[in-house]
């Protein structure tokens, strides 16, 4: 049976757009996968400690001794051992919200999402054929006088090619703060493609 890995970094829990456009998403992928199975990593509950010089002093420790079986990998593993991902976070501050950024640190681990090859080249060890990242954003910033502020999905987008996943996928509703915009017009757009992408996805 294969697993959808859903990383939520939904920092303002049930009051969250992104949150509401991610349960439409996996409410109808649902019903199209019934097959899959949906694992949750809520960030906002679990809450990973930074990677504090005495964190990442233990992290070493344990990597050079080969203990790759520590639980404090078991976040990497669990990355690297799901058929398909899906983030669901907030465009923050021209990127997402800070939780997210300590989950990709914890994950990035070398001989387990990533590795290189005998000549030093690296290698995605990541098992995952997609990752799909989520978001809502206040302005907007796929315009070409602004899309080079967006860091974000860049960001994700580049890890997928280190991790070795081939296919990443971007669902956003942009605009949202806009006064001139219709607000719900633009959330329930983005509820139609989250439907249509859950078909394929």
């Amino acid at each position: 049976m294969s697993e959808l890995l859903f990383v939520n970094a939904c920092v303002r829990g049930e009051r969250s757009r992104t949150l509401s456009l991610a349960r439409h998403f996996l409410s109808a992928y649902t019903q199209k996968h019934p097959e899959v199975t949906i694992t949750e990593r809520n960030l906002i509950t679990e809450r990973l400690e930074p990677q504090y010089p005495e964190v990442l002093a233990h992290r070493d420790e344990l990597w050079n001794a080969g203990k790759l079986d520590d639980p404090s990998f078991d976040a990497a593993w669990q990355f690297a051992k799901a058929d398909k991902i899906f983030i669901a976070a907030p465009f923050w501050d021209l990127s997402y919200p800070a939780i997210l950024k300590i989950y990709l640190e914890r994950i990035s681990v070398t001989n387990i999402t990533f590795g290189y090859d005998a000549d030093g080249n690296s290698v995605g060890l990541s098992r995952a054929d997609k990752l799909l990242l989520i978001t809502t954003r206040g302005g907007n910033f796929s315009l070409p006088e602004t899309e080079w502020m967006e860091s974000g999905a860049r960001h994700l987008k580049a890890l997928c090619a280190m991790y070795g996943i081939p296919d990443f996928q971007l669902l956003c509703a942009e605009g949202l703060d806009d006064i001139r915009n219709d607000k719900a017009a633009i959330l329930a757009r983005a509820m139609q493609e989250a439907e249509t992408l859950a078909a394929r996805f």
